[in-house]
């Protein structure tokens, strides 16, 4: 039964006294009377949008991408060296050790890496609170015990996308946007003491930044903060946003920390607005290096600089091994592609373990590359959309991965757990929504393996019964999950996120 904390919130959930105050929550119904209305607006605009192919930069805006005089505000503290970046839920041990591993910033994210159960999302936001506050300490059976060092990374918080709500807040019976809860709380209870910093995730073009720069505005001016005290960075990991890059800058200027690239979640985007007509090979072939995705991280780079905002690479997501031959390939691999990255110009990029920071900084010399503007770089619409440079091909075992990954990361997902190693790799939603969404456009098109057997339901249902057999063997629990994979991997049509759906079914009853 729904309990009111506040004037206009009903709490469908157990409910945190320190977190879930009264203050906050009319905070939050604030947030979601001026803005919940727009944001439904932009959904509907996505939509429409999808079906408007082919994809150009916008004529419209032409005058802000040809005006060279405007920039972003200068780096606000804690984000001048942005060198390395470590990522993570804001579970309590991952808060303590990536707040101690060494990088200059740690992305707290309450998205990808983040199962939103109740407890998840309430006890990230309690997690991060104490954090700052100096007094999140615990110790594990064994007695090995957890605190923060003295010099702690700069803490940068990751909501949730504009097409999540959080259904355990309701106002007038609707659940609020789940973005506004989680950068409302945060910035409630932590952004009025130390530095408020976000990443805004699932952008898909300069009206949904627009919309957060009204949010950061109308919030400063609630809780009486200076203009521009609020900075985000905006990951480029749409295909519609890649056209937009400049734009989402502007729109953000006052309040922009720069852009990052985001691999699989572009490579998902790709496919599902380019689906229909282009097949891409297996997501291990879709490397950075290939023409489209070279396209889309130069000029993210070049946009980036020539406003003087920082450009954040991709994620490497390797986590090291017991195994000194297995790390030592891995490492040169992480190594190479850090080394690439800096030599592009990015100002630094992202890693999922600790054990990988050094690796990283080691290819990032200068606190930033801000002076490398990239006026050797061009490229068109038909770059970005250019997919033939790679050829689609596909093995038994490129699609085999795809259905054991997403399978097994769904199940993980639906039992709490958003970062999950599978592989040696800590893969999170991104690495299950392209995975699943491969597996439906092979299928769609039929096709061919490189043995010549067309990608067919058979072939796929006999991959799919060895892939749970195999995953049960190992401890998953896989009945609910192979039933959502199957909806959204197999089905007449590719749902827009796997997450939307599981979410209200399976999560928001979760004790």
């Amino acid at each position: 039964m729904p309990v009111r904390l506040s004037s206009a919130v009903e709490v469908a959930a157990p409910a945190d006294a320190e977190i879930l105050t009264p203050q906050a929550l009319d905070f939050l119904v604030e947030l979601d009377r001026a803005f919940a209305g727009e944001r439904v607006e932009l959904l509907e605009r996505r939509r429409r949008r999808r079906r408007q192919i082919p994809l150009d930069f916008l004529s419209g805006t032409r005058a802000i991408r040809e005006d060279p005089s405007w920039r972003v505000a200068p780096p606000a503290p804690g984000l001048v060296d942005r060198r390395v970046e470590i990522t993570g839920p804001p579970e309590r041990k991952m808060t303590v050790n990536a707040l101690n591993s060494g990088a200059q910033v740690w992305l707290a994210d309450f998205e990808d890496a983040l199962s939103p159960t109740w407890s998840n999302v309430v006890g990230g936001q309690r997690n991060l609170r104490d954090a700052l506050d100096g007094t999140l300490a615990f110790t594990v059976p064994g007695g090995k015990r957890y605190q923060v060092g003295p010099a702690p990374a700069t803490v940068v918080v990751r909501p949730r996308g504009w097409h999540l709500t959080e259904k355990h807040l309701l106002v007038d019976g609707r659940p609020l946007p789940a973005a506004l809860v989680d950068f409302g709380l945060y910035l409630f209870h932590c952004g009025q003491h130390r530095n408020p910093y976000f990443y805004l995730p699932k952008l898909e073009g300069h009206l949904e930044a627009r919309l957060w720069n009204s949010v950061f505005e109308r919030a400063q001016y609630l809780l009486g903060m200076p203009r521009g005290t609020i900075r985000a960075t905006v990951l480029i990991e749409t295909v519609t946003a890649a056209f937009e890059m400049e734009e989402i800058l502007y729109e953000l200027r006052d309040h922009s920390a720069g852009l990052n690239a985001g691999r699989w979640d572009y490579i998902f985007s790709l496919v599902k607005n380019l689906g229909a007509s282009h097949v891409l090979p297996e997501r291990a072939r879709i490397t950075m290096t290939v023409p489209f995705m070279r396209a889309y991280t130069d000029l993210l780079v070049q946009t980036c600089h020539r406003r003087g905002a920082h450009a954040i690479g991709g994620m490497a997501a390797f986590i090291p091994s017991r195994d000194p031959e297995v790390n030592a390939r891995a490492f040169d691999r992480v190594r190479g592609d850090k080394q690439r990255e800096a030599a592009d110009g990015f100002d630094g990029s992202w890693v999922a373990h600790p054990g990988l920071v050094a690796v990283c900084r080691e290819a990032f010399a200068e606190p930033h590359q801000l002076h490398v503007e990239r006026d050797d770089v061009t490229v068109t619409a038909a770059d970005l959309l250019n997919l033939g440079g790679v050829a689609p091909e596909v093995t038994e075992e490129g699609l085999r991965d795809n259905i054991a990954v997403a399978l097994r990361y769904i199940a993980s997902w639906l039992d709490g757990t958003g970062a999950v190693a599978l592989n040696d790799l800590m893969e999170d939603a991104a690495t299950a929504e392209i995975a699943r969404s491969q597996v439906w456009q092979w299928l769609r098109h039929g096709t061919p393996l490189r043995d010549g057997r067309p990608i067919s339901r058979a072939v796929v249902a006999k991959l799919l019964d060895e892939e749970v057999t195999a995953a049960e063997r190992d401890g998953y629990r896989t009945a609910a999950a192979r039933e959502l994979f199957t909806e959204v991997a197999l089905g007449p049509t590719l749902p827009e996120f796997f997450t939307t759906a599981a979410y209200a079914r399976h999560l928001v009853t979760r004790p």
